[in-house]
């Protein structure tokens, strides 16, 4: 078995080399007292040339954890994040709610403040904050968005630890876990410490459907007129994305990517029809829902009381929700990366005597898919030269300024159209846990694993209030990870507005047209932000200028220089 020694150091030097050995390139950190060891061992790493990851200093934890997110979604592998105690914690917890929704593997960790009083223990109390930062159970904080947590009690189950906790975290379906690493444990000797590697503990293979399930979803969709499917997250593995092609336009099955989440089937695909399904529920006798977790609000429409509902997942039915009570006739357990597969070859058996309803179906999803593209161009025309500036104007020239490899994230909460992306894996619209501010951060994980791409973010302008973005473009500049930043400036959160509209649309608010504590003071210049570490910054008030200043901030992003454009614009 291929071993590894360290002959002599601490815990923290075996920690670090174990992380590095187990393809962990970054440590996103933001540092405390519990951080010594680590401090010290990093130093000596460098002095001796020792393979550890890269430590990264981040000015807000909530970034952290996203630029770990950003880094996953373009290199699969999960990375190292690590923070001060309780507080740090606390402060990592809405990056670690949308992580755990949205199936993002994270090595969450955070120092333990130190426990010995006395005695002469190395790392033990040596500061007034470390009796009242101490917690009775630090870990019940993350308990219910972790898939696992555990607290590191001394060097020689380090190793154990480490792969238990990556196993989890990458186990279908995936999520964070959350070590946290008391200070004397850090600063123990710890020598002759002999680790596996490469490990000797393998994540599971991922679920595979059971095959009387693919068969019983075959029958009823070869005996369906209109099936339709309804999925957000089909491109979260980007090889996904052809095996849903291949599969809708093969047997006509159109496809809505509600609140998609990734780039699930590209806007030219012939079954591509949009992003909502309500316009189609009344059609569809079967619907097939796809790594979705909410496909229909049920107060506004619902598919109708005959049509058969198929769940497909890893986690079909969201065992982790407290409540989902859609429908669900048939509901099938497995990566839809072997699920899709095995579904099109089950269908294909199936298809000569489905083949009139096919034909029937393709015909007639033609015509809506041209209806939609028809829409799509007629409201552009209203709203192109709309002031304020219309944020489906600035989704339509994002979509004229990027190219095919272009990687976008859209935190903006309008609608996705006028964007056109035709390659997998270069669109993204997070925060499944409702936190708000992932963007910026996990701009720059994307940036720190595919260098080489335009990274733009689209981003509405509380979300990047939320998005701490003092630390975000410090991490920028200090890292030289240039991105682009477009804030869609409307001076609300309009989606406050919205929901309060929806369950008041006569009421007080409504008729005041500026609802309480939705709206923000005009006259923001976001655009200062960046420039306070050397970014470009410009704000946009006309339509007609928005092709121009993309110009002149992407020219900015290819010299090495974040920037920012500030969009004042509508609601939509």
């Amino acid at each position: 078995m291929p071993t590894k020694t360290i002959a002599n150091g601490t815990v923290a030097d075996a920690y670090l080399q174990l992380l590095a050995d187990r393809g962990i390139d970054y440590l996103f950190a933001n540092a405390g007292t519990d951080f010594a060891p680590l401090i010290e061992a990093y130093a000596k790493a460098i002095e001796h040339g020792t393979k550890v990851p890269k430590p990264i200093t981040v000015p807000h934890e909530n970034v952290a954890i996203n630029m770990a997110q950003g880094y996953y979604l373009m290199t699969g592998r999960p990375q190292a994040v690590m923070v001060h105690v309780n507080v740090g914690t606390a402060n990592a917890m809405c990056g670690l709610i949308n992580s755990w929704r949205g199936n993002i593997p994270v090595l969450f960790t955070s120092g333990r403040t130190p426990y010995g009083e006395e005695g002469g223990l190395p790392g033990e109390r040596s500061g007034e904050i470390h009796w009242p930062q101490e917690m009775r159970d630090q870990r019940a904080m993350t308990r219910e968005f972790m898939k696992w947590d555990y607290e590191l009690p001394n060097g020689q189950v380090l190793e154990s630890a480490v792969d238990r906790a990556l196993n989890i975290a990458m186990t279908e379906p995936r999520g964070p876990v959350y070590m946290t690493l008391p200070r004397e444990v850090l600063a123990a000797s710890l020598d002759n410490f002999r680790y596996a590697s490469p490990s000797r503990h393998k994540t599971p293979s991922p679920p595979f459907p059971d095959t009387s399930a693919i068969d019983e979803a075959a029958d009823l969709i070869a005996n369906a007129d209109y099936p339709l499917i309804v999925t957000s997250a089909a491109g979260a593995n980007a090889s996904d994305v052809a095996k849903l092609a291949e599969l809708s336009e093969r047997f006509a099955i159109p496809v809505v990517q509600r609140k998609n989440r990734y780039m699930c089937l590209a806007n030219d695909h012939p079954m591509n029809i949009g992003y909502d399904p309500d316009a189609h529920l009344d059609q569809a006798d079967v619907v097939i829902v796809l790594e979705c977790d909410v496909p229909w609000i049920p107060k506004k429409k619902a598919p109708r009381a005959d049509a058969k509902i198929i769940h497909i997942g890893a986690d079909p039915i969201f065992a982790n929700y407290p409540l989902r009570g859609f429908p669900c006739d048939l509901a099938i357990l497995g990566i839809i990366g072997a699920t899709l597969p095995a579904l099109t070859q089950a269908l294909a058996t199936r298809e000569k005597r489905a083949q009139s309803r096919i034909d029937a179906r393709r015909k007639r999803v033609a015509l809506t898919h041209e209806k939609i593209i028809a829409r799509l161009a007629e409201r552009l025309e209203k709203q192109r030269a709309a002031s304020p500036i219309h944020p489906a104007w600035i989704n339509r020239c994002i979509d004229q300024a990027k190219d095919d490899n272009t990687i976008v994230l859209k935190e903006a909460l309008t609608p996705s159209e006028h964007f056109n992306f035709t390659k997998a894996g270069t669109y993204y619209s997070l925060g499944q846990g409702g936190a708000l501010g992932w963007s910026l951060g996990t701009a720059l994980g994307v940036k720190a694993g595919a260098p080489d791409k335009l990274v733009i973010t689209a981003v509405g302008d509380g979300s990047y209030m939320f998005g701490n973005p003092l630390a975000a473009h410090y991490v920028a500049k200090a890292e030289k990870w240039p991105t682009l930043t477009v804030v869609y400036n409307n001076e609300m959160w309009n989606a406050v507005r919205r929901n309060t509209r929806d369950v008041y649309p006569d009421g007080y608010a409504a008729r005041s047209n500026r609802e309480p504590l939705t709206y923000f003071e005009p006259g923001t210049h976001y655009e200062k932000t960046i420039e306070a570490f050397d970014g470009y910054g410009e704000t946009v008030t006309e339509a007609a200028e928005l092709p121009k200043a993309l110009d002149r901030a992407l020219n900015a992003v290819g010299r090495g220089q974040q920037a920012l454009l500030n969009v004042v614009s509508s609601a939509g």
